[in-house]
């Protein structure tokens, strides 16, 4: 690990007195004062997972993929952090918070346009009562999604702070920040880059460098930074925000955790995954020795590290956070819940790199059984745990493939079969749905999203079904093969990319899984079917390889 970040955490040993932000109040008090709660807070940023749509790539590798979102924005109100809500879909941060701290009296006091600055003097005027109106009015039009008139509010508000406190007073940095923060979530980074930038400068004249607003600032700056894939500038505000958080709040406070981890999510899409483990684990720790390490966030930093881990190939390492993180959940909500499920299967996965074939069908059996009990029948995410399934029974079988006779044989191969066979029911009754199929799966047609999700899982299952012939090949006399089934998930596979509805549905990882589909089932034609190939056969391997091409891939003749 680089050397600045095994001193950074060397300061966890430094005894600090912890103290947190008092909202809307001008001194720091004690984090014993201060209720912990679960909800979110201005210190976490970009910290959710993609919910798990797909589970899992056609190669049952670790693949869930990350997307940015958020729901809450700090705002700087006179001289120490307040929340303002910004929540719904179309935040682009995440925050999750573990400690924020509730409004006070004092706090709603500050906020009706009456603003006590630091020579103790009071400033009231006209224009400060429209800031205060104008910066609520602007949250109230955000929350309802009317965000042209919010951003006009938001930039309103600005304008009336400059008029009544000053063009470089801390209530002006607040404004800024306000707007900024729409703007981030908007998704007009450089836009809101720029008034980061002049709402921190404002603070550092108007407090010093070394003070926790401008801290607050800079972690802001860097959530923005991070977001436009900005990582080195984001690494820089993370790195700056730490030494003033370590400092005021002591390293052992709950928000100098969050800076922690995203400081570590920079520097592993830098490259610099050792050290991003490192940081990632030690913000766990403090999560924990909080009190917090049953808490969502926690939860959610655990299952990014054990993500990291995979990535590295560390399974061992992996399979003991991702056991912890299944205690917890199966503590706190039991199987009743698809947190539980997901990383159950998550745990499954893991086993199986390790060659815990038992263990791994074990928790996908009860995955599933407690995904019948949750969801509606002809749910996406049953048919998805039934590919896992599939593929595993395959395994377990090639991996003992010299110790079994026919009859072990044919029982893993026609099992596999079967959970092919069931998921294939439910993705095409989710594309090609009858009036039955509505009834069973809430009731109306499939969103776009669950189509693209049963898109993928049809996807993957087709691969599967080439898989359990050729599982076939290699224990049946050669009269007794048969590679009908590829056959047809490779007209299936077809059939499916030239429906128009389909091509509609065509994301990038809808894309990524036709093109590992389609190279998979010609690979296994071709490599142990060459023999047996019909005209119509080669009619359909032709018009497979054209489809690689339009997508953008090489043809397995081409590479």
């Amino acid at each position: 690990m680089a050397a600045p970040y095994r001193r950074l955490l060397l300061l966890r040993r430094i005894p600090t007195p912890q103290l947190h932000t008092a909202a809307a109040s001008h001194c720091l008090v004690p984090t014993a004062l201060v209720k912990p709660s679960s909800g979110p807070s201005a210190a976490e940023r970009v910290e959710t997972p993609l919910s798990t749509l797909w589970p899992g790539d056609g190669n049952f590798k670790h693949s869930w993929h990350s997307k940015l979102g958020s729901s809450v924005g700090p705002v700087l109100i006179g001289q120490a952090a307040f929340l303002l809500g910004l929540s719904n879909s179309y935040a682009s941060a995440q925050e999750d918070s573990v400690s924020p701290a509730a409004p006070s009296d004092q706090a709603e006091a500050n906020a009706t346009g009456l603003q006590r600055i630091e020579d103790g003097s009071v400033v009231s005027n006209e224009h400060t009562a429209k800031w205060r109106v104008f910066t609520d009015n602007a949250r109230d039009f955000f929350q309802k999604k009317q965000l042209a008139e919010a951003e006009n509010l938001f930039q309103a508000a600005l304008l009336e702070a400059k008029e009544g406190f000053g063009l470089r007073d801390p209530h002006v940095a607040s404004a800024l920040n306000n707007l900024a923060e729409f703007c981030r979530l908007k998704k007009e980074y450089e836009k809101a880059e720029l008034l980061y930038l002049e709402a921190i400068e404002i603070l550092e004249e108007s407090f010093g460098s070394d003070d926790i607003r401008v801290a607050t600032a800079l972690h802001s700056l860097g959530m923005c930074y991070h977001l436009h894939h900005k990582f080195a500038q984001a690494q820089t505000c993370y790195e700056r925000a730490l030494k003033i958080e370590g400092r005021v709040m002591g390293v052992g406070n709950p928000e100098y955790a969050s800076t922690l981890y995203l400081l570590a999510k920079v520097l592993s899409i830098q490259g610099e995954r050792r050290a991003a483990e490192s940081l990632a684990e030690e913000s766990i720790r403090i999560l924990e020795e909080a009190g917090l390490g049953e808490s969502p966030t926690c939860i959610q930093r655990m299952k990014y590290l054990s993500t990291e881990l995979i990535k590295s190939k560390q399974f061992a390492e992996a399979e003991i956070w991702q056991r912890k993180m299944l205690h917890t959940l199966e503590l706190s909500k039991g199987w009743d819940s698809l947190h539980t499920t997901h990383t159950a299967e998550d745990l499954s996965l893991t086993l199986q790199a390790l060659g815990k074939f038992k263990e791994s069908e074990e928790l996908l059996e009860r995955s599933l059984a407690a995904k019948k009990k949750i969801l509606p029948e002809g749910h996406f995410l049953v048919a998805g745990t039934l590919v896992h399934l599939a593929r595993l029974t395959l395994l377990k079988f090639a991996c003992d493939v010299k110790n079994s006779n026919n009859d072990v044989a044919t029982y893993y191969i026609a099992r596999a079969q079967q959970h092919c066979n069931d998921s294939i029911r439910i993705t095409e009754g989710i594309l090609n749905p009858s009036s039955t199929d509505q009834n069973k799966f809430n009731s109306t047609s499939a969103t776009d999203r669950e189509k693209i999700a049963a898109t993928v899982i049809l996807l993957q299952t087709l691969d599967v079904i080439g898989l359990t012939d050729i599982t076939a090949k290699h224990v049946q006399a050669p009269w007794e093969q048969d590679y009908t089934s590829t056959e047809g998930a490779l007209h299936k596979c077809i059939s499916l990319y030239r429906e128009p509805d389909t091509r509609r549905l065509v994301t990038k990882v809808v894309k990524q899984n036709f093109l590992r589909c389609l190279r998979a089932l010609l690979e296994m034609v071709e490599d142990h079917f060459l023999t047996q190939q019909t005209m119509e056969l080669q009619e359909l391997l032709s018009e497979a390889r054209q489809i690689i091409e339009e997508l953008g891939g090489e043809s397995i003749n081409n590479q």
